[in-house]
């Protein structure tokens, strides 16, 4: 498969002599902030950015610090930090830290949001400014910005864009009063949390309440926001320097509606349903966010975009990287923690090299000619009397990513990966008729019902489409899959002919499947 760049707007290159308002003094030892205990929505999924920034120091000649309590990662094993502490990312422990090793700069942005919370903690209790430990990337004034939903709204505001409509509250009446306010239903979360814990969606005051005492459990804010449930979701990776050189790296589109967590999701990338227009259009305005709230290093943001028009919300912005990020490096091959790093030290964009291509610089924004689909996977079955419904909060353990030359390929190949007992989008892994309740509400097998639904007629796309709102485009490219299904069913060893055989392989068939199909 071929990757193939194309270079940044002029107008942006041409920015090298912007005098930065960041200015990274030169280091000597760097701490890094690895992630929380192993927890869904943390641990491993910062493993591969942890991992990538350390590598970018060590060519830097800069020694390393790791705090990380995870014994089972990447970052952890001998000879990757000079030095390794298996201590828990909390205040108190990175302060005891930081007074024995001293050192000059700290990374905060690879180890998620318990990092960053830690991070923020250290900051307001003047630990950074005691030791003179310099952060390095993305300022902290910044992230507190994008982490506080009054303040982040104002600042979108501000350069003319909109967010979601939202309320925060910091207590239970606070709560029902934003989302009486805002109108049901509404969708209910925890700020500063991991993975959506403690959110779902209310449709009336007792359902709001039950969710806020849960949500404000978890943090001291709870954030209400009017439901888009239905809308597209698509996020962008962005990357700038701090001489406002930047570029977009990969953009995502959801195959589920917004509603599920982005972790719950199945996601491809490139986005395949928006139209140019719609794309450019988010493009420009994620540049526009970055460089107005002045994040050095990547971010993440991610869009709420109406199928029915070009109206879009900006849900919110991961001033780090995200889980999403490593699925972004691995999809494009543009290596974004490697890059953040190195930006974080106060290199240039245009300067730090690729060390994926190993031509191109970190300038270029990759322009894939193939698909990539990840599917999370779940082990929901390990647990007695857990829901097996998934939205909003993420239950998902872990993801798998397929790549194909088009959607089909690359879902039937994540979907084998996913589980053992799959063989692509096949209708034999349900083992009952779906129901409509299958198809509305989403569980950790209802890609196999929709499979089985479609296959045995139960429901054609437009139904499909009324229940789930998933995109029609997606819909029929499973569809797709289905017919090859039902044309092979006529055939045998001796009568299947070249062409339709080569239409199951470009589709993503095993060699499994086609047996299975053609009675061997």
């Amino acid at each position: 498969m071929e990757i193939r760049f194309h270079g940044v707007d002029n107008e942006i290159t041409k920015r090298l002599a912007y005098e930065p308002v960041y200015h990274a003094r030169p280091q000597r030892k760097v701490l890094v902030l690895g992630s929380g205990g192993l927890t869904i929505g943390q641990a491993g999924e910062f493993d591969y950015s942890g991992a990538q920034a350390l590598k970018a120091l060590r060519e830097e000649g800069i020694r390393t610090v790791l705090i990380n309590p995870n014994i089972a990662t990447v970052q952890t094993s001998k000879g990757f930090a000079d030095f390794t502490y298996f201590l828990p990312i909390t205040k108190e422990y990175v302060t005891d830290v930081i007074k024995k090793e001293r050192p000059t700069g700290i990374l905060c942005t690879f180890g998620g949001q318990t990092a960053l919370n830690c991070a923020i903690d250290l900051y307001k209790d003047g630990i950074f400014e005691q030791y003179d430990v310099q952060v390095l990337g993305t300022p902290i004034t910044t992230i507190m910005k994008t982490e506080d939903r009054e303040i982040f709204n104002e600042e979108i505001n501000a350069i003319g864009e909109k967010v979601a409509p939202s309320k925060a509250a910091t207590t239970l009446a606070g709560a029902v009063e934003a989302a009486e306010e805002l109108g049901y239903p509404v969708l209910v979360r925890a700020a500063y949390a991991l993975g959506g814990l403690g959110s779902g969606f209310a449709n009336n005051r007792s359902e709001l309440e039950a969710i806020a005492q849960q949500a404000l459990a978890h943090s001291n804010q709870v954030l209400v926001d009017k439901s888009l449930k239905g809308w597209k979701e698509v996020e962008y990776e962005v990357v700038r320097d701090a001489y406002d050189n930047c570029v977009t790296v990969c953009n995502m589109e959801n195959v589920d509606p917004l509603g599920i967590h982005t972790g719950e999701s199945v996601v491809v990338a490139p986005s395949q349903t928006l139209s140019d227009k719609e794309y450019n259009a988010l493009r420009t305005c994620a540049i526009k966010v970055i460089r107005h709230l002045g994040i050095i290093g990547e971010c993440n943001i991610q869009y709420a975009l109406d199928p029915h028009s070009l109206t879009y919300f900006i849900i919110e912005v991961n001033a780090r990287l995200s889980r999403s990020s490593a699925l972004a490096s691995k999809a494009t091959g543009y290596p974004l923690a490697y890059a953040a790093a190195k930006l974080a030290l106060g290199q240039k964009l245009p300067v730090i090299r690729n060390s994926v291509t190993g031509t191109t610089t970190a300038c270029f924004e990759p322009s894939l000619d193939y698909c990539v689909v990840k599917i999370p996977r779940w082990d929901l079955g390990k647990f007695a009397r857990v829901s097996t419904q998934i939205g909003s909060s993420m239950k998902s353990v872990g993801e798998v990513m397929g790549i194909g030359r088009c959607f089909e390929e690359a879902l039937q190949k994540a979907l084998r990966m996913v589980s053992d007992n799959a063989d692509g989008f096949s209708p034999y892994t349900f083992n009952r008729p779906p129901t409509s309740e299958d198809l509305e509400k989403p569980t950790d097998k209802r890609m196999f019902a929709l499979a089985r639904g479609m296959y045995y007629g139960d429901f054609d796309v437009e139904a499909v489409h009324q229940l789930t709102a998933i995109d029609r485009w997606f819909l029929w490219r499973m569809h797709n899959i289905v017919d090859i299904y039902h044309r092979m069913e006529k055939e045998t060893l001796r009568t299947l002919s070249r062409e339709l055989l080569l239409e199951a392989k470009q589709a993503g068939f095993s060699d499994r499947q086609i047996a299975k199909k053609i009675g061997r």
